[in-house]
């Protein structure tokens, strides 16, 4: 008896996002009945939750393969044995984006909020208003038939400026958060 599954992505998904959705399930999974499934998926998902919004530490690659190993033979269950198994795979096939995400601050996927911004491509915006009017923070400023301007400060980065402007205008795009700073 078993399950299986097979998700589909591309260049668009972070691994370590993933790798932390994955692990969030199965920590609320968790039957809590012995401690290296209860606690040690806890610490593993604060740890990824810390490197997708850039409040990581050095070492915490290294850290989450060490809390995996223990969980795998201290697990009492099949969820622990196999709950570290989504991080061990990601660090493994992608680590660079681990190390991407610790040591540069970005998001090669530019899906984790806290590392991206969205800018105004100057010569592509022609002052359509769209963003502007739909906008749900007022974020975004400039006049008809005039370039506009993002506020970095007041951006949720929801991306709906990105989507309302795709297509015919393709005038906002994601950047690294590094890069306005």
């Amino acid at each position: 008896m078993g399950s299986g599954g097979l998700v589909v992505m591309d260049h668009r998904n972070c691994m370590v996002e993933v790798a932390r959705y994955f692990l969030e399930f199965t920590q609320n999974e968790s039957c809590g009945k012995c401690v290296p499934c209860r606690l040690g998926t806890k610490q593993m998902l604060e740890i990824l939750t810390e490197i997708i919004e850039g409040k990581d530490r050095p070492g915490d690659v290294e850290l989450l393969m060490e809390l995996s190993k223990g969980i795998k033979s201290g697990s009492l269950g099949g969820l622990g044995q196999s709950a570290p198994n989504p991080v061990l795979t990601t660090i493994n096939f992608f680590r660079d984006e681990y190390e991407a995400h610790i040591n540069e601050k970005i998001c090669p996927a530019f899906h984790c909020k806290e590392l991206i911004n969205y800018r105004v491509i100057d010569e592509e915006c022609d002052g359509c208003m769209l963003c502007l009017k739909s906008y749900p923070v007022g974020a975004i400023a400039g006049e008809k038939k005039k370039t506009h301007f993002i506020d970095t400060n007041k951006c949720i980065k929801c991306g709906t400026c990105i989507e309302l402007c795709s297509g015919k205008y393709d005038a906002i795009e994601r950047i690294h958060a590094e890069e306005n700073s």
